[in-house]
């Protein structure tokens, strides 16, 4: 039963990622050439530099899947990865990523974070949150409205719920209140440090 249980645990959160990342390649795939250098939710980054962290991201999973630790990989995947083709970069990236993930007893490994070791199904979970949220940063920068799936901001917003105070971390702005009867992906927003009314100045 217990293994059951944790198939089904497995399947949804790869279920989600998958959805997260792939939402998110569908949006890098609208950039046109003129909005790249583009504002976006996250303070001081453009469509770029956001496309770039996520892109990262992805790069470093299977070497964290393969028990590598961030001072092994160094270096390596600093700067600008995308080169003169973001969308090949970006979709290249993704597709190792989910392998890595979907790999056979991939998420019962332990891996090396920067913060702490930790089983690598909380690590899918934590890629999935932020594909989650930065998805809705780029649909918005691109001035799209920014519709999570309902199954995505649930998923998210229970993961970010348990995290505490994000803006500790450095990575996120203070969480910006929402009313008592707002919606998941109001709530997730809020406290992802995101005004849910955001937009693209202009």
């Amino acid at each position: 039963m217990a293994c059951q249980h944790e198939r089904h645990a497995h399947r949804e959160v790869l279920d989600r990622y998958d959805e997260a990342v792939g939402e998110f390649g569908r949006l890098v795939g609208m950039v046109l050439r003129r909005q790249w250098d583009l504002p976006t939710p996250c303070a001081d980054w453009t469509v770029r530099d956001l496309v770039n962290h996520l892109t990262v991201e992805q790069l470093w999973v299977p070497e964290m899947l393969a028990g590598a630790t961030v001072a092994q990989v160094g270096s390596f995947f600093d700067g600008d990865a995308l080169a003169d083709d973001p969308l090949a970069v970006w979709t290249d990236a993704a597709a190792a990523a989910a392998a890595g993930f979907h790999a056979p007893g991939a998420l019962d490994r332990t891996v090396h974070l920067s913060y702490a070791d930790r089983d690598a199904l909380g690590y899918c979970r934590e890629m999935t949150v932020d594909a989650v949220v930065h998805g809705w940063d780029l649909a918005r920068s691109l001035g799209g409205a920014g519709r999570m799936s309902p199954a995505g901001a649930a998923f998210a917003l229970g993961e970010i719920e348990a995290y505490g105070d994000l803006s500790a971390t450095g990575m996120f702005a203070r969480a910006v209140p929402t009313g008592p009867d707002a919606d998941p992906q109001t709530r997730l927003l809020g406290l992802a440090g995101r005004d849910p009314g955001w937009a693209p100045p202009g």
